[in-house]
């Protein structure tokens, strides 16, 4: 995935993208492996996490926590790929590795305090931010400035891209994982491959990367060139393959959760060994035991009470390529720190894991809550449409290089 290429934002639809992603449900089978493998595959799979400490680098001006009702506290989990380009088969797009290597995908997971309801926001790579001054580890300073989503990331690593998140949205972020793209190829292995669907061949020399069109299982090199493709497979540059990215392990936490994965203890444990090594996470999250904590609290509210959303999204006037937050995105970020359920305006086209590559997920109009819109929802201008018809739903699946 190349940090700096254009992608064709232009035919995408201006109806803002509601992007579907299954989280977590992978790192849910850590309790299950800690019964059915015991004390030696706790001991294996905790030398295998990675964490960090971050805590000095995110500056004394974090946004304060807000008092809610609940039995528990509300949380806020910061996901973030890394795709790297060191490593043997890493170097694509003609982009090397150095420093924190880069990060195309962002997602901020909200889970309510009263374990209700939770919900995921994409943030757009290509986004036009206003990054805040960030800080090594040695406390010297990144200058900030007006520049990509995720250079964040490659300058400052995982503290630089919280920071930057919290100043822009006001919302405290409790955890942060970060997944490695090379390590997710081994989880996909573990599982014996994905299902996906492609509606055409996929030629793409800049990252070499050649796919056949139709529903088939990938694993392997073929699998990460999936999630990594953005050339010649769709008409929305990075929109799409945030899409697909989405698609994919939605189709793959289906899988794990299946009797295919679970009811084998050989694919089990190779799938937990490649997910604790490709994860880095905050220092609170030091132990198997932590972290499947935290998968079990998502668990516990059923898939049907998960939501995937983006941000709201406008074009960026000087350049089409890029895009930047819509004024909507205030409400968004109001929704999630005072801890409320999405408003029916800002969920729509709504796809969970239980979703077959191939099959278009049409919106459901009881998704989000029951409430009112507020003023400051009815007063903007036209809200996407929570009914769309079966030729708006084949338009974005194309638009995507999705099948319809």
């Amino acid at each position: 995935m190349s940090d700096v290429e254009s992608g064709r934002h232009r035919a995408a639809p201006r109806s803002r993208h509601r992007i579907a992603k299954a989280f977590g449900y992978g790192i849910l089978a850590l309790t299950l492996a800690i019964g059915l493998f015991g004390v030696y595959t706790y001991r294996m799979l905790n030398d295998n996490i990675h964490t960090i400490n971050v805590d000095k680098q995110l500056g004394a001006d974090r946004p304060e926590e807000v008092d809610v009702e609940g039995p528990k506290e509300p949380m806020n989990v910061l996901v973030m790929g890394s795709d790297t380009r060191d490593g043997e088969g890493n170097a694509i797009d003609q982009h090397t590795g150095g420093g924190y290597g880069l990060s195309d995908t962002t997602i901020l997971m909200h889970l309510s305090a009263d374990r209700e309801f939770a919900y995921g926001v994409s943030l757009p790579r290509d986004a036009m931010v206003q990054r805040p001054t960030c800080f090594k580890e040695d406390g010297t300073e990144i200058p900030g400035g007006f520049a990509m989503w995720n250079a964040a990331f490659s300058l400052g690593g995982p503290a630089c891209t919280i920071r930057q998140f919290e100043q822009l949205s006001g919302i405290r972020v409790d955890h942060f994982v970060v997944v490695d793209f090379n390590g997710f190829r081994d989880m996909v292995n573990a599982i014996d491959g994905v299902e996906i669907c492609l509606p055409e061949d996929v030629n793409d020399p800049v990252g070499n990367i050649y796919l056949k069109a139709g529903t088939r299982k990938v694993k392997g090199q073929e699998a990460l060139d999936y999630v990594r493709v953005r050339h010649n497979i769709s008409s929305n540059g990075d929109i799409g393959r945030m899409k697909r990215q989405q698609e994919f392990i939605a189709a793959m936490a289906n899988k794990v959760m299946s009797m295919g994965v679970l009811g084998r203890p050989d694919r089990l444990l190779k799938f937990l060994t490649a997910a604790t090594k490709s994860l880095t996470l905050d220092h609170k999250l030091n132990s198997p035991l932590k972290i499947a904590d935290i998968g079990s609290q998502f668990s516990g509210i059923g898939l049907d009470n998960i939501k995937f959303i983006t941000v709201p999204w406008d074009f960026y006037e000087p350049d089409p390529n890029r895009l930047v937050w819509a004024e909507d995105a205030n409400a968004l970020w109001k929704k999630v720190k005072f801890d409320k359920p999405l408003s029916k305006r800002l969920s729509s086209e709504v796809v969970s894991a239980a979703r077959r590559p191939g099959s278009t997920a049409s919106a459901d109009p009881d998704a989000g809550s029951s409430e009112s819109p507020s003023a400051e929802e009815t007063e903007s201008s036209e809200s996407p449409s929570l009914s769309p018809d079966d030729a708006d739903r084949e338009a974005t699946a194309a638009a995507n290089g999705l099948c319809a």
